[in-house]
């Protein structure tokens, strides 16, 4: 007897409210700060390139789950399309950047929950995020997953949020302050878009929803276009808010320190309650992203484990065989070595160089497609490719070094649990 089907009940409407949930988070709280901080008013172009870099490769998603709908994402394309290595290296980017972001959430809710409740102490930002970490960690092992409806309604808070801090902020702005050339130079814009581009990745779960949609390959890539154009235009008309009341130097200090530099601009408003609300959906959706992004690293630290890739003890599941806990509990871990680093700019960089070459495989795998199932034109995938490569190495050196470092060591890894067997 075949699995049932997931009922398909998914327009475009709901399929992009989906694809904000999972957008919609760390990336306008607390990145466009550390992007400011680098590239100052050219933020907001940074916003727009990185905005296109990132349709490409959610078009090369979508037709790849169309063609291989299975989950694992790039993990199961590389090995599919390409070879085992490759896959192997996109399952361990993907595992090194939802990590770092994960941590990154963890800070960002942190700082805003703190600021929230008048505690400057940077002592208790990272305390307070272990103990976030901690508490979602349990959510998961009982086995409790996010719900669509639970979904719209984070995301109904945090777009209400930001709605008002828009509309609050443009009487406020300084538009000396907005237009300033300041020295954004051209490496410091594609440094800001390489970081920017993290902030757009949850497209990815859009392409994966095709059981789920009505007229899948209709539905799918409209669906992943206006998510990417609506958080766009969201970011940056944060962004214009952002640069043009606060100034890039006072606040990238506050996304240092604190890692709520969008509060802390929405205290200086006329209009009352403005920055009580914006902590309410700073709050909520960057729990819903942590919570998610542990569900999904212990789902790929289990796929991993099953194909031998990772250590097997990783594949146990509980009795009830719903959760599979070792991996769980491992997460936690090294979200929370990543923690107690304290830095969000240094763990959403090596997020961003991380998840830059996972979806350069990606972009490597949607070129393998032959004629027929090919939904979108081949130069799209090479755009996409060229793209991710060349913004990689924007990023800091050090993050970048030590990002080749982690894929070698990580090839070796495979290579050593490999020997025993053939690919």
């Amino acid at each position: 007897m075949s699995s049932p089907l997931l009922k398909r009940e998914l327009g475009v409407f709901g399929a992009t409210l989906m694809g904000l949930g999972s957008i919609v988070g760390t990336g306008v709280f607390v990145s466009i700060g550390i992007a400011a901080e680098i590239a100052g008013p050219g933020v907001i172009l940074a916003v727009g390139i990185a905005a296109l870099v990132a349709v490409c490769n959610g078009l090369n998603s979508a037709q790849l789950a169309a063609n291989h709908p299975v989950s694992g994402g790039t993990y199961e394309y590389g090995y599919k399309y390409l070879n085992p290595w490759l896959g192997f290296t996109a399952g361990w980017m993907f595992l090194l950047a939802k990590t770092a972001s994960a941590a990154t959430a963890a800070l960002g809710f942190a700082g805003y929950f703190l600021n929230a409740v008048g505690v400057a102490d940077r002592t208790y930002l990272i305390l307070t995020a272990l103990i976030a970490l901690a508490v979602l960690t349990l959510v998961v092992l009982t086995g409790i997953r996010r719900s669509h409806i639970a979904n719209t309604a984070i995301v109904s808070v945090t777009l209400l949020s930001l709605a008002v801090f828009i509309v609050a902020g443009l009487p406020e702005i300084s538009w000396t302050l907005a237009t300033v050339q300041n020295d954004s130079s051209i490496a410091s814009i594609l440094h800001a878009t390489a970081l920017m581009f993290v902030a757009y990745t949850g497209y990815g779960r859009i392409a994966t929803m095709s059981e789920e949609v009505r007229e899948p390959q209709e539905t799918i890539p409209k669906a992943i276009i206006l998510t990417l154009v609506v958080t766009m235009l969201l970011y940056m008309a944060v962004a214009i808010v952002f640069v043009g009341v606060g100034g890039v130097d006072k606040l990238s200090l506050q996304t240092a320190t604190n890692a709520a530099p969008l509060e802390v601009i929405a205290r200086s408003f006329r209009i009352p309650g403005v920055s009580q609300l914006l902590a309410v959906g700073a709050i909520t959706a960057m729990l819903g992203v942590l919570l998610n992004l542990i569900l999904g690293l212990s789902r790929v630290w289990l796929a991993m484990g099953r194909r031998l890739d990772m250590p097997r003890v990783l594949a146990r599941l509980n009795p009830a065989g719903t959760t599979p806990y070792v991996a769980v509990v491992f997460v936690e871990i090294t979200i929370a070595l990543l923690i107690l680093v304290g830095d969000i700019k240094t763990t959403w960089s090596f997020s961003a160089f991380s998840v830059l070459i996972y979806y350069a495989i990606t972009n490597g795998a949607a070129l393998q497609l032959t004629s027929a199932e090919r939904l979108y034109p081949q130069w799209l995938a090479w755009v996409g490719l060229g793209s991710c490569l060349f913004l990689a190495f924007w990023v800091e050196r050090q993050i970048w070094l030590t990002g080749l470092a982690l894929i070698i060591a990580g090839l070796i890894w495979r290579a050593i649990v490999r020997l025993p067997a053939r690919d």
